[in-house]
């Protein structure tokens, strides 16, 4: 059997597009409902959208899920639970830094238009003393919004109205490449700069450099290949992925915003520099 969900704002069903859902049954049998079937056939929906008995314990992954709107916090949060996500809940922008200073997250879910403090407020205040991955959430589709909230230290971002199947596997994508064990984990040193490799931390002189995910993925790409020239393209390809709806300026922004926290004089880079015409590289 196989399903494909399409809900209006369903806490239980979790997404958030239309009042409909779509169950497949055998290669063709195709049964189409206009309201949540966890409303209508509740035994159904506990067989077939609950996957599996968690072991609460056993969780490894904590998550920040932060929306005024708390029907979709909900949503949300019961969809991260079915693949054991532990999930804590803000639903104000002063509500999200006081939770995000209290705990450690492995992701943090921001949308942009919140009370007390916006989006993007709370995304600048925690890049002040944390590298957690941040994925914003927006209503907003305009190019400038979203390159806002690059500006402000987010790693990634996407529009509403969205599916909750893509959000679960940005966030896994996120996860697989900030956990991802290195076998040859080491130190790369160039001069005063330094990139411990196993715990993804950058240093220069005796500074730790406070760096995104992102910002650290582009960096460690770019000095494992000294000198090889890699386009906009390429880098937004091989860190972002295929998939990315983003364009290439997103990678501008973030080798921007890495000149800034690494050099003493960001115009005249002395590791991230550019190739006219054909992209970045870094120097040895």
């Amino acid at each position: 059997m196989s399903y494909r969900m399409k809900f209006q704002k369903c806490a239980l069903c979790c997404a958030f597009r239309e009042n409909m859902i779509q169950v497949q049954i055998g290669p063709a049998t195709l049964v189409a409902l206009e309201w949540p079937i966890c409303h209508i056939f509740p035994s159904f929906a506990r067989k077939y959208i609950v996957f599996s008995n968690r072991d609460w314990s056993k969780m490894s992954k904590k998550a920040l899920v932060v929306d005024d709107e708390k029907a979709i916090v909900k949503g949300i949060k019961f969809s991260l639970e079915q693949d054991d996500i532990e999930v804590d809940c803000a639903y104000d922008g002063q509500e999200a830094l006081e939770k995000a200073r209290a705990n450690e997250y492995d992701i943090i879910l921001l949308d942009v238009m919140l009370p007390v403090l916006s989006g993007f407020e709370v995304c600048q205040q925690i890049r002040e003393f944390s590298n957690v991955p941040i994925i914003m959430l927006t209503a907003k589709g305009d190019d400038m919004d979203k390159i806002l909230g690059l500006e402000y230290g987010a790693d990634d971002y996407m529009t509403k109205p969205f599916n909750i199947l893509e959000v679960k596997a940005r966030i896994k994508a996120i996860m697989r490449r900030t956990n991802k064990p290195q076998e040859n984990a080491g130190v790369m040193v160039f001069g005063d700069l330094r990139l411990n490799e196993q715990y993804r931390r950058v240093f220069v002189g005796s500074r730790e450099i406070n760096v995104t995910s992102r910002e650290y993925e582009l960096l460690e790409l770019l000095a494992s290949n000294p000198g090889k020239v890699y386009s906009r393209d390429e880098l937004l390809t091989t860190i972002w992925g295929t998939e990315y709806p983003g364009d290439a300026r997103t990678v501008d922004v973030h080798i921007r915003r890495l000149r800034e926290k690494l050099e003493s004089n960001p115009s005249e880079p002395r590791f991230v520099r550019t190739k006219w015409g054909s992209g970045y590289y870094f120097q040895a």
